[in-house]
């Protein structure tokens, strides 16, 4: 393949929007989903053309990083896995080049074969022009803490992307203590944010940030509620004499970016702003299982400076991915 690399849309007249969380579905994925029953949302993450072109443009949305659903290759064996992302990534790269100033991507990664998960990403980033990784959390139930993934993490270094940690499903032995009659909190009503809060803070203590002081790591809604409780987690961590040579709150705050995916909230805005500053925040806004002009129309109105909104809305973006 050759790659041809994509130019932004630029609109003279209006606020340029890209929104750097927004999902589709391969065939490659989607053929090990089980579940195949037609949907709504099945028909949308299917479409990489038309029907997605055509709610951007009604939302006002110029440009879009496209990333693998979850939970995308990182919960097969690991040959299976290897395969499958790369038929993902190659998808995705078609459908980049059939619409390359509306469309760009973040790699599926073969997590469960960490060293071949590098080295798609790799492939990705050099060949595909892809701007980084989206992983959908924990890999057949395992943190990305985990040392046997650290090839993964440095190889996004050496390559100066960033990787996109998405939420997973809790575990089951999670999900049935805490939600067992609950269904409704089991995934985005609750679950989501609880596994990548965890997940997060594990990659600050197992020492992750202190090997690579480079690594970028990007987060959807708005961090998860981590801008909320950075404080309170950073003081009983020095409380409980975990050794690490700098304050929680000071890793988050260096090596984590937030996305507004899914979290249109003004007063949640504005506390991810004061604690990590305008230039860590980013537009997203998690299509299709969020409405693109749902997403628009709020970053249009909460309160914000002009330039500041920009910023948000596609600056920001554009110099953390390089666009």
């Amino acid at each position: 393949m050759c790659f041809l690399k994509p130019a932004i849309l630029i609109n003279e007249t209006a606020m340029k929007i890209i929104a750097i969380e927004e999902h589709f579905t391969s065939p490659a994925v989607f053929a090990h989903l089980g579940n195949t029953k037609a949907s709504g949302i099945m028909t949308k993450l299917r479409d990489m053309g038309a029907l997605r072109l055509k709610e951007m443009d009604e939302a006002g949305i110029d440009y879009a990083l496209l990333s693998e659903n979850n939970p995308a290759a990182q919960n097969l064996a690991p040959d299976v896995a290897i395969a499958t992302a790369k038929a993902s990534n190659d998808f995705l790269f078609e459908a980049i080049q059939a619409n390359p100033t509306r469309f760009g991507g973040f790699a599926t990664l073969p997590t469960p074969a960490p060293k071949a998960a590098a080295d798609e990403l790799e492939r990705c980033v050099t060949k595909l022009g892809f701007k980084g990784a989206m992983i959908m959390g924990t890999s057949n139930g395992q943190f990305l803490s985990d040392k046997e993934f650290r090839p993964i993490f440095e190889r996004a270094v050496k390559l100066d992307v960033p990787v996109y940690l998405h939420p997973s499903p809790v575990m089951p032995a999670v999900r049935d203590a805490y939600f067992k009659d609950e269904p409704y909190f089991h995934n985005s009503g609750l679950g989501f944010g609880l596994e990548t809060l965890t997940h997060s803070f594990k990659l600050i203590t197992s020492g992750l940030f202190d090997e690579l002081p480079a690594l970028k790591i990007i987060v959807g809604h708005l961090g998860e509620a981590a801008p909320f409780l950075l404080w309170r987690t950073t003081e009983n961590i020095i409380r409980a004499g975990a050794k690490m040579p700098k304050a929680l709150k000071d890793y988050y705050k260096t090596h984590f970016w937030l996305t507004t995916s899914g979290a249109f909230q003004d007063s949640a805005l504005q506390c991810a702003i004061t604690e990590m500053g305008l230039d860590r925040i980013l537009f997203s806004v998690d299509w299709p299982y969020i409405d693109n002009l749902q997403g628009t129309t709020w970053l249009k109105k909460t309160p914000l400076s002009e330039k500041d909104r920009e910023a948000i809305a596609s600056g920001n973006a554009m110099k953390l991915l390089k666009l």
